[in-house]
């Protein structure tokens, strides 16, 4: 069976005020050209096909387009879940009446939850569509109230398929999450850690064939050739300027192995990090693309007059205009603070951006409204 698995699609994404849709149409025009060359007999969306709950009217279209092609016009099965991007409760209009023609979408947890079963030469395949839940969702649904991190949560969803399924077949989980091992940018949003960590063993995965990841922007694998994340298809940080965007596409044998391949995806304007000073940049030699998503470091010392108005004749798609620090190692210290910040709950980031304005820390009545609010919105965006 040959399977074309992709996620992270974030339509309607916006990024340093710039709206991606029209760059997200192009590569989505790629990838639909990409399914026409493969031939697929199967497509996987492993989670957050919008960018938020509530997606602008654009990019509802552009999922309506590009689905409507794939399903009604090459008449492949399309595989989705909702992402901790999507909202559950508006992904779910139709899907019952989507999965006649061939649109299987899952949103939402359920007891005795079946699989999508596909059948090839080789006999069937079981599809197992997990959509982004939270611990407490879990725990609900399998009346659990010890379920209380991401790992338990995955181990009971699991042990529930093994206890109902026969695993001498070939069985693919499909599911938005975060595994422990993987490679994280700032483009995702931390998963929640109420109550534990947002992290999964990957080693709970691997009776199973196939597991298509979302969540994670960066296409790689986790500890086995068959665990992987796609990766998203556009970038949209600059922590992401190093990725290589790809189509993930598998080849499953009978046995239920798979030869896996990555097929690259273009984007109309790419994310790159230039840095010189004020006047070499200036004469439009610092990049090939002049059209592409800048983040520019200024070399300069002394005062410039209006910097990102002369360089934006010269490169319009800045995005980001900073003074280089003096720093031992940048690129080392960029890559920790990162990391620092992937640490922070939204009450800490919050917090830190109360004191950078203010001059001052919050106060603990602040700091608990700050956190009420936050959960109220969180909620609400999980459509609870």
């Amino acid at each position: 069976m040959k399977i074309v698995h992709t996620a992270d699609w974030h339509l309607g994404k916006i990024v340093n005020y710039v709206h991606m849709t029209e760059d997200q149409r192009h590569i989505l025009h790629q990838f639909i050209e990409v399914v026409k060359n493969v031939e697929p007999d199967v497509i996987i969306i492993a989670g957050d096909l919008y960018d938020r709950s509530i997606p602008p009217k654009q990019a509802v279209e552009l999922l309506n387009d590009t689905l409507t092609t794939l399903i009604n016009d090459f008449q492949i099965p399309v595989l989705a879940i909702s992402g901790n991007h999507d909202s559950p409760d508006r992904l779910e209009f139709g899907n019952q009446l989507f999965r006649s023609r061939g649109l299987f979408l899952d949103t939402k947890l359920q007891q005795d939850r079946q699989p999508v079963i596909l059948h090839d030469d080789n006999g069937p395949v079981y599809f197992h569509l997990i959509p982004y839940v939270e611990p407490a969702e879990v725990a609900h649904v399998f009346e659990n109230e010890e379920i209380k991190s991401h790992q338990q949560a995955a181990e009971r969803l699991i042990e529930d398929i093994e206890e109902r399924f026969d695993f001498s077949e070939r069985h693919v989980w499909v599911g938005h999450a975060f595994l422990a091992g993987g490679m994280e940018s700032e483009s995702e949003e931390r998963l929640s850690m109420i109550g534990g960590s947002p992290y999964v063993d990957a080693h709970l995965f691997k009776d199973f064939s196939y597991v298509a990841l979302g969540h994670l922007h960066q296409s790689q694998r986790v500890t086995q050739d068959y665990i992987r994340y796609s990766g998203s298809i556009l970038k949209y940080s600059f922590s992401e300027v190093n990725h290589e965007k790809s189509v993930t596409v598998i080849d499953m044998d009978t046995s239920g192995s798979c030869n896996i391949e990555k097929i690259p995806l273009i984007p109309k304007r790419d994310f790159q990090v230039i840095e010189g000073y004020f006047e070499e940049l200036l004469a439009g030699n610092a990049t090939e693309q002049v059209e592409n998503y800048l983040h520019i470091r200024l070399l300069d010392d002394g005062q410039l007059v209006d910097p990102m108005g002369k360089l934006r004749q010269v490169y319009p798609n800045i995005l980001h205009l900073e003074r280089r620090r003096s720093k031992t190692n940048p690129q080392l210290e960029e890559l920790n603070e990162v990391r620092e910040r992937q640490k922070l709950s939204h009450g800490e980031l919050f917090a830190s951006f109360y004191e950078d304005i203010k001059g001052e820390a919050i106060s603990e009545n602040r700091k608990k409204m700050i956190d009420d609010a936050i959960d109220i919105l969180k909620e609400e965006e999980r459509g609870q």
